[in-house]
């Protein structure tokens, strides 16, 4: 990919980035752990930083979480992890999961772009993996943001492209 085709990526992804660590932010406490009232703004945000890490990897073999997370999330029945998460920790595998598409991104060559991607449930390349990726974690940062203007009246607004350097 062109350095210019990189930049270009890198701005909207990590403006999607950006969006979803807006949204933990402004997350009300009320909202973080309620169980009744709300689908788990913990557990939306935790599947959505789960699978930006996944998505950046070379393929589902081999791949680890850092701690406290584990493989659970591909666990196909589908159940929460054991425990709420922290919004400290989230943040933290945020700032884990945007380092980690930065490079992926700085580091693609057109050979590797090119090539289909490691997840066998995924036909598409390396390249579309990354627009895949973006929509996934925009998908879950208007769906927290939904949640939080419901609650609070209003929610972060839209980042036009991320400040955060490639």
């Amino acid at each position: 990919m062109s350095s210019e085709t990189k930049k270009i990526v890198w701005g909207q992804f990590g403006a999607a980035i950006d969006m979803l660590e807006n949204a933990i932010n402004a997350c009300p406490d009320n909202i973080w752990g309620n169980r009744i009232d709300y689908y788990e703004f913990w557990y939306i945000t935790f599947h959505t930083l789960f699978y930006l890490d996944l998505y950046l990897s070379d393929s589902d073999k081999g791949f680890t979480p850092p701690i406290p997370f584990t493989l659970d999330e591909l666990d196909e029945r589908g159940l929460l992890p054991d425990r709420i998460y922290s919004k400290q920790e989230l943040l933290s595998y945020l700032v884990h999961g945007r380092e980690k598409c930065r490079t992926r991104i700085v580091s693609l060559t057109d050979e590797q772009a090119s090539k289909k991607c490691g997840f066998d449930w995924l036909d598409i390349s390396n390249a579309e993996i990354l627009l895949y990726n973006m929509r996934h974690v925009q998908h879950h940062a208007a769906q927290l943001n939904l949640m939080i203007s419901r609650s609070a009246g209003s929610a972060p607004r839209w980042v036009k492209k991320t400040t955060t350097e490639l």
